[in-house]
């Protein structure tokens, strides 16, 4: 630590896993911090994550690791089905990457977890702040999601478009922990679930069809819509579903990487730069990965223009990479008739020939460590 960030005044506005990572690693290297938080308390709606080992290098640099081993459970592997249930291919994590840090985790968990140690690094958090518009300040950080009104000051309105797609998630109690994603594929649709700590199942469902006009993260549905969509579905499925008693839908709208992300006085991060889809299981991650590098970028130099564009560029081609390859993945579950039948007998193939060759396809991805990227 160069110590350019001591006593320097930093507003984050936004208090979930970006601002509040943010937070943690400004304050660690000296900064005075106040997060705007627009809600009346931290929160957050029940949902599961994927931590993956870029993720996690910057969790255990902040000295997180202990507190977030004690919430999460370890993923070992992820399997591949077909939409009856018969297995297509493992790929077994704990055996091709015995040493990386794989955990599944309740967001909320996640959430309590950095806001604890936010405040205890000496970082203030003011809830009911609702920012209208960027508040003055020598340094202002948007972490303030998908509707960021940090990014419509740096790059003015922008209109996504919906990618034909609608998604479902839930969180069911049930006994079987296996520590392993399961994804399972038909035409059109395709279902993920992973166990959680405390005998808890996230399960993420996703649907092409054309009927959507909203945005976000909040719209309570009839799990009876759920269930009726994956009716013929088999293995655990229609057990799992049978269990939905409250379920939350959204749409899935495409959103370019920001064409701008700072200009030497506010930046952006997280969902605010990049909001992706939920298919390489990166968006937390990302956040996570743009926090430490921020925060090691700021702290390199006191000349604060020069360090929020070195951000920018050490994070924009990566973001756009994941990105593109979140959006690549959503044709690839959803393939159907002679196109389906060829991919699920490739990956058949590639399992029982070179397991190793299908994890290393995402090497670009788990074998990144922000923590030496940026110091």
């Amino acid at each position: 630590m160069s110590g350019a960030l001591q006593s320097r005044p930093v507003t984050i506005v936004g208090g979930g896993v970006a601002g509040l990572t943010a937070a943690l690693a400004l304050r660690r290297r000296g900064a005075e911090v106040t997060v705007l938080e627009r809600a009346p308390a931290i929160a957050e709606v029940g949902a599961g994550l994927q931590l993956s080992p870029n993720a996690m290098r910057v969790l255990d640099a902040l000295g997180l690791g202990p507190a977030l081993d004690a919430m999460s459970l370890p993923s070992r592997a992820v399997r591949l089905r077909d939409a009856q249930g018969a297995e297509v291919v493992r790929l077994d994590l704990a055996r091709h990457r015995p040493d990386a840090r794989f955990r599944l985790i309740h967001r909320a968990r996640l959430i309590e977890v950095l806001e604890q140690a936010a405040l205890s690094a000496g970082a203030r958090i003011e809830l009911g702040r609702d920012v209208a518009t960027p508040p003055d300040g020598p340094l202002l950080i948007g972490a303030d999601g998908l509707h960021s009104r940090i990014r419509a000051a740096l790059n003015g309105r922008e209109v996504p478009f919906f990618t034909g797609q609608t998604a479902w998630r839930a969180v069911i109690s049930h006994e079987d922990q296996t520590p392993e994603a399961q994804v399972f594929m038909g035409a059109g649709r395709h279902l993920v679930s992973y166990p959680l700590a405390g005998g808890l199942r996230n399960i993420v469902a996703v649907l092409e069809t054309r009927d959507w006009q909203d945005e976000g993260w909040s719209h309570p549905d009839d799990p009876a819509n759920l269930r009726a969509a994956f009716a013929d579905f088999r293995g655990p499925v229609p057990d799992w579903l049978a269990q939905v008693h409250a379920v939350h839908v959204w749409g899935l709208f495409l959103h370019q990487v920001a064409a701008r992300w700072q200009d030497g006085r506010m930046a952006i991060l997280g969902d605010a730069a990049h909001p992706t889809l939920p298919f390489m299981a990166q968006g937390a991650c990302m956040a996570i990965e743009d926090a430490w590098i921020l925060a090691a970028s700021l702290d390199a130099t006191p000349d604060q223009a020069t360090a929020l564009s070195r951000y920018e560029n050490l994070r924009k081609p990566r973001t756009s990479r994941i990105v593109a390859a979140a959006r690549d993945n959503a044709r690839n579950y959803h393939l159907s008739g002679p196109k389906r039948l060829a991919a699920h007998a490739a990956l058949r193939i590639g399992g029982l020939i070179a397991p190793s060759a299908l994890l290393s396809r995402f090497d670009w991805i788990y074998d990144f460590d922000p923590v030496a990227e940026a110091g």
